[in-house]
C-alpha cells in the first residue's frame, strides 16, 4: 500500500505541528469529545490525519534510530520493541531536532493492529500534561511503527522495584501519583468516558522533572453512556491489576480503573509488586496481603516501604492509605471517583518537596554467598570509621549523578490476562 500520505502531503509535512489548545481545567468533566475513529488501518489511510500528529514513512524512522539499531534499544514487551532515536533535520528537511521513542510493533507479538490503531485514535485527538505525547505514526505497508516524545526517567516501575537504585522519596511519589491520577481523571471526564484498561507501574513513564505520564493506550477502550451502566468486553490486562468484577463478568466502567489505581497505590506506599512469587506464600499477591492492614493505623509501619520511613507522618500514612483501601473496594460502587481520588492526594502533598529530595538511597547490590562473610566481617569496622571517611548508605557512589535518569521504555514483559471470556470488543 505504501506510505499514509502522498509524497506532495509528505512534503508539506515538515515541522512540528502545531498542538491542540490544552484545557485550563483538565479533570472538569465533559471537556473531551472524540471524532469518529477509524475503524482499522485501511480506514485510517483514507483519512488526512490527526492535525497534531506526523505521518513517517519507514525510511524516516529508520534513519531516526540508526537503522534499529541493538544500541538504541529502550524495552521490550507485548508490543514490541522501543527504540531511541532523533529526529532532525537530517530525517526530515525543516524538522526541528527532537529526541523520540520509537515503538515498532512485532508481527507476532501479542498485541497487533487493534492495539496499534488505539493508540493512534485516542493519543492523536488527546492532550494532557499526563499524557505521553504521540508525535507521530507509520503505517506504510506491513510496518506499524508510533514516534512517543522520550521521557528521559523511564518508568515508575524501574525506580520502584530495581535492585540498585536510589530510593524515590515520599513526595516524589505522592507527586507522581496525583499526576497520575490527573491522567485518568482527565480521560473519565470525556464526552464519552475513556477507560484506561491497563493501569501499572511500568505504563507510568517521568520525564527528566520526574513528571508523571500516561503512555500505552492499546487496551483503551470507549466507556459506557447515557443510561449505560457498562461495556461487556473480553478480559485482558495485567495480572495483579484488574478489578475484580471486570475478571468475573467482563463489564467495565470507568471505576475499573480506579481499582488499578489502588493497586499502584500500594505499591508506591509499600515498595513491592503487585505480584510477586518470590514473596512467602501469603504476601505474594500485594492486595490481599496489604489490605486487611490498610485500615489500622498501627500496622501500617509493617506494610510501608522501609526504605523511606521517616519522610512522612503517621497522619498523612493513614489517609493516603485510606485512599488505597477505597480504591481496592470490592464493590465498584463503594470507590472514589479519580477527580475525589485528585482531591485527596492533592491535600497531601509536600509543598517543600525539590528536585533533589527525587533520588535519596543507594542500596547496594547483593553480595554473593562466598563474599558475604568478609562483608559481615568489615561491617563493623566500617561503623567505626571516622565521619567524613567513606560515604553514608545515603549517599551514592562517586561519580554517580544524581540529577540523571537511567532511562527505559514502558515496554517491558508482563504476564497479562486474556480470556474469551464474556463478549468480545
Amino acid at each position: 500500500m505504501g506510505s499514509c500520505l502522498s509524497q506532495d502531503e509528505q512534503s508539506n509535512a515538515a515541522g512540528l505541528p502545531q498542538q491542540a489548545d490544552q484545557q485550563k481545567d483538565p479533570c472538569q468533566p465533559n471537556v473531551v469529545s472524540l471524532l469518529p475513529l477509524p475503524k482499522d488501518v485501511e480506514d485510517l489511510r483514507l483519512t488526512v490525519g490527526y492535525g497534531n500528529v506526523y505521518i513517517f514513512t519507514y525510511s524516516e524512522l529508520s534513519a531516526a534510530t540508526k537503522n534499529f539499531r541493538a544500541d538504541q534499544v529502550l524495552g521490550e514487551g507485548g508490543f514490541g520493541i522501543v527504540y531511541k532515536g532523533i529526529i532532525d533535520e537530517n530525517v526530515r528537511p525543516g524538522f526541528e531536532s527532537t529526541q523520540v521513542a520509537v515503538k515498532k510493533l512485532n508481527p507476532e507479538g501479542v498485541q497487533g493492529d487493534k492495539e496499534w490503531l488505539a493508540e493512534v485514535n485516542y493519543l492523536g485527538q488527546l492532550s494532557h500534561p499526563n499524557l505521553v505525547k504521540l508525535i507521530g505514526y507509520c503505517c506504510e505497508d506491513d510496518h506499524r511503527l508510533l514516534v512517543y516524545e522520550y521521557m528521559a526517567c523511564g518508568s515508575l516501575e524501574k525506580h520502584l522495584f530495581r535492585r540498585v537504585c536510589l530510593t524515590m522519596q515520599w513526595s516524589t511519589r505522592m507527586k507522581i501519583a496525583l499526576g497520575a491520577a490527573n491522567g485518568l481523571a482527565f480521560l473519565h471526564g470525556a464526552e464519552r468516558p475513556i477507560i484506561y484498561r491497563d493501569f501499572k507501574t511500568s505504563n507510568i513513564l517521568l520525564d527528566s522533572a520526574y513528571n508523571p505520564k500516561l503512555s500505552d493506550f492499546g487496551l483503551a477502550k470507549e466507556g459506557p453512556i447515557g443510561d449505560q451502566t457498562h461495556v461487556s468486553t473480553r478480559v485482558v490486562g495485567t495480572q495483579g491489576y484488574a478489578a475484580p468484577e471486570y475478571i468475573m463478568t467482563g463489564h467495565l466502567t470507568a471505576r475499573s480503573d480506579v481499582y488499578g489505581f489502588g493497586v499502584v497505590l500500594l505499591e508506591i506506599l509499600t515498595g513491592k509488586k503487585a505480584v510477586d512469587k518470590s514473596r512467602p506464600a501469603r504476601e505474594q499477591n500485594l492486595v490481599d496481603w496489604a489490605r486487611p492492614l490498610l485500615p489500622h493505623s498501627r500496622k501500617l509501619p509493617k506494610i510501608m516501604d522501609p526504605r523511606i520511613e521517616g519522610q512522612y507522618s503517621s497522619t498523612v500514612a493513614a489517609e493516603v492509605a485510606g485512599l488505597a483501601l477505597r480504591c481496592l473496594s470490592q464493590n465498584p460502587k463503594g470507590r472514589p471517583t479519580m477527580n475525589q481520588v485528585v482531591d485527596t492526594l492533592e491535600s497531601v502533598q509536600d509543598p517543600h518537596g525539590s528536585r533533589e529530595e527525587v533520588l535519596l538511597l543507594f542500596e547496594a547490590p547483593k553480595a554473593s554467598s562466598s563474599d558475604s562473610s568478609s562483608a559481615k566481617k568489615g561491617e563493623e569496622s566500617r561503623r567505626r570509621s571516622k565521619q567524613g571517611k567513606g560515604r553514608s548508605k545515603s549517599e551514592p557512589p562517586a561519580g554517580f549523578n544524581v540529577s540523571s535518569c537511567s532511562p527505559d521504555a514502558d515496554g517491558q514483559s508482563h504476564q497479562r490476562m486474556e480470556s474469551a471470556g464474556p463478549p468480545v470488543d
